[in-house]
């Protein structure tokens, strides 16, 4: 039987089936691949829950699921794609057989990390204000390199040459050796 982690796909052809996948995005639902609004739309729906008063006026107003015809919202499909690329990450590693580990090397020489939870609380850390710089810089990196990039929107390549440059960085910062 042939193994998931035997097969690699091809890079090319997974960017060309995302790129394609802009013009089903734009026809059907007046939007591009992004992913930040839907933490916002989750957010909004949960503040919901507490106070009726997010549906007029607050920042979540625009976000929340109900404020236009359901099927029709483009929150909603945003919310269902990050569920869905969650979803397909953890069901392709299952096929590879990738199995759970300890701390990777990078994270212990970096940050002198001994456990899983200070691991998950960095990662979270970390996916929070990703999050904050996304919501800030208005579009994440799917939304402004996908998309974006897509309809040649300048602050788009400036923000993605702003994403490459941090990520360099970062890189260089991580795994530079004492």
């Amino acid at each position: 039987m042939i193994r998931h982690a035997d097969r690699n796909w091809s890079p090319y052809l997974a960017g060309g089936l995302i790129g394609l996948l802009q013009i089903p995005a734009f026809i059907l639902m007046d939007t591009g691949l992004g992913a930040s609004s839907s933490f916002v739309t989750a957010a909004g729906q949960a503040a919901l829950l507490v106070d009726a008063g997010v549906q007029e006026g607050s920042y979540f107003s625009k976000y929340l699921l109900f404020n236009q015809s359901f099927l029709a919202n483009k929150y909603l499909w945003q919310v269902a794609l990050v569920l869905g690329v969650g979803i397909g990450a953890l069901f392709s590693a299952r096929l590879s057989g990738m199995k759970r580990r300890g701390i990777a090397p990078v994270w212990q020489t970096a940050f002198h990390l001994q456990s899983r939870m200070a691991r998950y609380g960095m990662a979270f850390f970390g996916g929070f204000v990703l999050l904050f710089g996304a919501r800030l810089a208005g579009g994440c990196t799917s939304g402004h390199g996908l998309t974006g990039m897509a309809q040649l929107a300048v602050s788009s390549s400036v923000v993605v040459m702003a994403i490459f440059a941090g990520g360099i960085a970062s890189a260089f910062l991580l795994t530079r050796r004492d």
